[in-house]
């Protein structure tokens, strides 16, 4: 029986096009089934101004899941909710889940945050993302 893993991808709806390329990406692998828990536009929390209701919305998502994706490059742009997903993976309270770090471009910066905190980076790569996955959920 094939594992089914649980995926939170960090992402922004004003990028929505990396979002979507990876889950093409993930979708198209014959090996690998997930079930995506991230947050989608609809419930956007772009609109969330209270640190807390932030934390909640993001942690109702992220609770479920077996793994962290995080799109290298983002954190600039998007610090604050990316500080909120790091703190929730980490967290023992929601059960700590590993963070993989994608870097979309050979060249692309990861921010020290967001490298102090992950598991594993890899390029981007359907082979090396679903491989450190697979490592990093037992």
């Amino acid at each position: 029986m094939r594992k089914i893993y649980n995926i939170f991808i960090s992402h922004s709806w004003s990028y929505p096009g990396d979002y979507d390329r990876l889950k093409d990406l993930l979708n198209n692998n014959p090996y690998f089934e997930f079930i995506d828990y991230s947050i989608p536009k609809a419930a956007s929390i772009h609109h969330l101004s209270n640190d807390n209701a932030l934390y909640q919305a993001i942690y109702h998502k992220m609770h479920p899941c077996h793994v962290v994706l995080i799109m290298a490059g983002l954190y600039s742009i998007h610090d604050r909710w990316i500080d909120k997903e790091i703190e929730i993976a980490k967290s023992e309270f929601s059960m700590p889940k590993p963070i993989l770090v994608i870097k979309p471009h050979t060249n692309a910066n990861v921010s020290s945050v967001v490298a102090e905190n992950a598991d594993a980076i890899v390029e981007y790569d359907a082979e090396a993302i679903v491989g450190a996955i697979k490592r990093l959920v037992p």
